[in-house]
């Protein structure tokens, strides 16, 4: 899971990113090992029909849109003959629909088209990145179907896979991504993903500035895990304790209103 590709991205994205030498000497590991990137779109469909993979597959995905990934993964990715996915805020990328609160220079719909043209494929990853497990359920669909809505009508194909903002779901969040149509959603949980998740929570490993070569070579191959993202996992069940007492209040205060 990378998100923003760049030298010198915002702070804002600056953790989650990747330099372009860190991503073409990522790919290179990539490649001198064997490995072959697949979509998300040809995973899960292989999965579902017990189809075959690839010699040893490998999901490359770039969450939010940032203007990098166009700029420098697309040329690091061609030079392989690698493919990715890439999960698209709808309401991020610069031009006739974008709102406030992108974190970084974020593409605009031709560099997208110009992704989606190259082979990539273009998910969902909702049009504002909310927190989609606290929203109610007309702004969760409305997230959903615009996020869709303006991705079918700019690429002339509609997404069919999808990216929580931030990695968090819930059972009525699985079901409305479901609903809207997409047939199979990513999180994070920094594990290998595995069929048994199943097509709607699906993992991820991240891949961030502090990622050594070393360490990505581990993360590859799926060893050590449990160790390099020990403090992530602490962090994110402790978050997720302080999340649900906010859920659990804010429902007891709207069946007070």
């Amino acid at each position: 899971m990378y998100h923003a590709v760049g030298e010198t991205p915002a702070p804002a994205a600056y953790g989650l990113s990747v330099t372009p030498e860190a991503l073409r000497t990522q790919l290179e590991v990539l490649a001198e090992r064997g490995f072959t990137p697949v979509t998300t779109r040809a995973l899960a469909a292989a999965w579902r029909s017990d189809g075959p993979l690839p010699p040893r597959p490998v999901l490359l995905t770039f969450d939010d849109g940032y203007e990098g990934v166009h700029r420098y993964a697309l040329p690091a990715l061609r030079s392989h003959g690698f493919t990715a996915t890439v999960f698209a805020t709808t309401g991020w990328l610069r031009g006739p629909h974008e709102t406030p609160g992108a974190l970084d220079l974020m593409l605009d719909w031709d560099q997208l088209r110009d992704l989606s043209a190259a082979g990539l494929e273009i998910g969902g990853h909702s049009h504002t990145h909310p927190q989609l497990d606290a929203l109610t359920g007309p702004r969760l669909r409305s997230e959903l179907a615009r996020c869709r809505d303006l991705l079918a009508g700019e690429l002339g194909r509609c997404p069919v896979s999808f990216a929580y903002p931030y990695g968090y779901s819930s059972r009525q969040v699985r079901a409305a991504v479901r609903a809207a149509g997409f047939r199979q959603s990513l999180a994070v949980g920094n594990a290998l993903a595995e069929r048994r998740h199943g097509p709607y929570a699906l993992r991820r490993v991240t891949v961030r500035r502090s990622t050594g070569i070393e360490e990505f070579e581990r993360l590859v191959e799926g060893r050590a895990l449990g160790r390099v993202f020990a403090r992530d996992r602490t962090l994110t069940k402790g978050y997720a304790l302080v999340r649900r007492s906010r859920q659990a209040l804010r429902k007891v205060t709207r069946a007070g209103d």
